[in-house]
């Protein structure tokens, strides 16, 4: 049964970098035949107050609105992709935010957008490891990342989340009943100081 569902995430993956070498062919292909750069679906005026919010920003050239709105378009196709990929390892239909979480987690170039997710999973009793910290990217072996979800005992209470400094420790993936690579985050609350009489 286990190397039934090993074969199948080796399939799943392999379809995966499939799709995403296909999806950026595709898009090369686009940029190299589009002729009019200057209309585009997203609002240039949206997108030159986007720019201007930097205060280094003085004018901005005709053609950076265009280029900056195409650049937005990409992310959003790949990142869909990716948190649709994830959604389809867990046999869902329905693409949740921990889908998106766990993508950027798995895709290095993306790790700068993990503190978007990470505080808010935190509180839910979620946590996705640092990129570079154990996960493979998409593409890899089957088996060889660990599912991001907090095991079934872990209960995320009041006092770790909001009661002061706490540390989580990585744990490598382990096979557990089921036969499902799983890997777990454990609560440590940092030492106490000893305090003077």
């Amino acid at each position: 049964m286990y190397e039934q569902s090993q074969e199948y995430q080796l399939q799943l993956q392999q379809q995966c970098q499939r799709q995403l070498q296909q999806f950026w062919a595709e898009q090369r292909s686009e940029i190299e035949q589009a002729t009019d750069i200057k209309n585009h679906p997203l609002p240039p005026t949206r997108i030159r107050k986007i720019m201007k919010a930097d205060e280094d920003v003085r004018m901005i050239s005709a053609e950076a609105p265009a280029l900056f709105a195409k650049a937005c378009e990409m992310f959003t196709l790949e990142m869909t992709m990716r948190s649709w990929m994830v959604a389809k390892e867990d046999k869902r239909r329905i693409l949740q935010r921990s889908d998106i979480a766990a993508a950027v987690a798995r895709t290095g170039i993306y790790d700068f957008l993990l503190d978007l997710f990470t505080s808010e999973e935190t509180k839910q009793g979620f946590l996705l490891p640092r990129a570079g910290q154990g996960q493979q990217p998409m593409g890899a072996q089957a088996g060889a990342y660990p599912y991001y979800y907090a095991p079934e005992q872990q209960v995320a209470g009041a006092s770790m989340v909001y009661g002061g400094p706490s540390t989580y420790v990585w744990q490598e993936p382990q096979v557990q009943e089921q036969g499902h690579p799983s890997s777990t985050y454990v609560w440590q609350e940092p030492p106490q100081q000893q305090e003077g009489p």
